[in-house]
């Protein structure tokens, strides 16, 4: 801590990698914007490759964000206001994002199976894995089709 009239030295280097940190997340936002409208009409294979995009982005600012809040110098300066902020925006996109795994899972779960009845599964890539198939002890993950 420094003393009152006490002068301390700070890493302008940090300080501008934070600028730039900042500058490159408004340019990726605004990509990201733009994608947006034209992803709108676009097809399958843009509307994935967009998807997949952002979630690698996200990923990205997601372990950012859990360097800075291991990083000693921004914890030991951080006020508790701002990090309820972050807490908060965090719980929400948190919430958001279960919400919209298990209605996409659970809608999908649906189609495929109707799809199957149907007879309409492509057989190329449709080769359902069941439980019987799992062997013990295997990681938990996502279910997915199998070739």
């Amino acid at each position: 801590m420094s003393r009152p009239g006490e002068v301390r030295v700070i890493d302008y280097g940090f300080l501008k990698q934070l600028d730039e940190w900042v500058k490159m997340q408004k340019k990726i936002l605004e990509l990201f914007k733009e994608t947006k409208e034209r992803i709108e009409s676009g097809d399958r294979l843009e509307v994935i490759v967009a998807t997949r995009a952002a979630f690698q982005h996200m990923m990205r600012t997601i372990k950012a964000f859990d360097n800075w809040l291991q990083d000693p110098v921004i914890i030991a300066h951080v006020p508790r206001e701002m990090l309820l902020e972050v807490w908060k925006t965090m719980y929400g996109i948190l919430e958001e994002l279960l919400n919209i795994d298990i209605k996409h899972t659970s809608d999908m779960r649906r189609l495929l199976e109707q799809l199957a009845r149907e007879g309409k599964l492509n057989p190329l890539v449709a080769s359902v894995r069941g439980e019987a198939g799992e062997e013990e002890g295997t990681e938990r993950r996502p279910p997915t089709m199998m070739i």
